[in-house]
Parts: C-alpha cells; sequence; structure tokens
C-alpha cells in the first residue's frame, strides 16, 4: 500500500496558500508551500498597494504557474473562502453574466480570476480545499510567513 501512496503523489500536488495584507489596501504579500511528492518549494512576492482578496488570489495563481507541466491532480489549500466560493460558486455565474455580479456590478478582480482560471484549466482535477487561518496547520502557517515576507518586502 505504501508503494501505491508514494505512486500517487508522483500523480499531485500540493499547494498551500495564504495572503497578507497591512491595511486593506496597503503593502501586501502572498505566500505558496508547493509538495511534489517528498520535495518541497517556497515562493513568496507582494505588492506595494494592494488588498488581502487580490493577495489571496495572487498566491494560487503563482503557485498554479509555478508548475511546469499538466498535472493529473493539484489540491490547493486555502483559508479564504472569497477564493474558495470564487472558483467553486461564483465563477460560472460571473462569466455568464458577462463579468458583472448578480447585482450587475463589475465583478472585482475580474482579470485575476480569469488568470486562475486560465491557469486551473491547465491541469487534469483541480481540488478545493478549505483550511481554518491561524490555528495551526503548519503549511498554512507556513504559507503565511512567506506571504508576510511579501507583503514587508514591499513596503
Amino acid at each position: 500500500m505504501p508503494q501505491q501512496d508514494e505512486a500517487g503523489a508522483r500523480d499531485r500536488v500540493e499547494l498551500f496558500t495564504d495572503g497578507a495584507c497591512s491595511g486593506n489596501p496597503g503593502p501586501g504579500g502572498w505566500g505558496v508551500v508547493l509538495r511534489y511528492g517528498t520535495h518541497e518549494r517556497e515562493l513568496h512576492g507582494g505588492e506595494p498597494g494592494t488588498t488581502n482578496n487580490k493577495m489571496e488570489l495572487t498566491a494560487v495563481i503563482e503557485g498554479l504557474a509555478a508548475l511546469t507541466r499538466p498535472m493529473p491532480v493539484v489540491l490547493v489549500h486555502t483559508d479564504s473562502t472569497y477564493v474558495l466560493k470564487g472558483i467553486t460558486e461564483w465563477l460560472a455565474g460571473w462569466k455568464r453574466n458577462g463579468w458583472k455580479t448578480a447585482s450587475k456590478q463589475p465583478v472585482k478582480n475580474a482579470e485575476l480570476w480569469q488568470r486562475l482560471e486560465a491557469e486551473a484549466q491547465r491541469h487534469g482535477t483541480v481540488e478545493w480545499n478549505w483550511v481554518k487561518g491561524h490555528a495551526g496547520h503548519p503549511e498554512n502557517e507556513r504559507a503565511d510567513k512567506l506571504a508576510c515576507r511579501g507583503r514587508d518586502e514591499n513596503r
């Protein structure tokens, strides 16, 4: 059975993502922990004037973009209900409505949602998982530290 787990791990990548912002808007950062089998890679970056939601989205986009080839399965772990609901519940309606919300307002961060969808479509299956932030989840805590580093480097 462990051999199957190891083989299965070669067919999938896990992304643990987080965004951070000081002020909203303000300097912001994003962080990603990528796991492929036993290999891990950390990514981070930021912007001097942004929002927390933009950084949460950017973390997932950058994590997916860092994958050099399409993967059969990508597991995305985020503490952002905005990202989770946006990609799994709201996106289809926004597209159907010409990137307008149900109240006919332009979708905020539409260009980031479009980039996220394009990156996700490169892979076989993308599974979206919510984790509670700041609750001791080891990889989420690492992603948070990376996001804070990205924010602090862009003040």
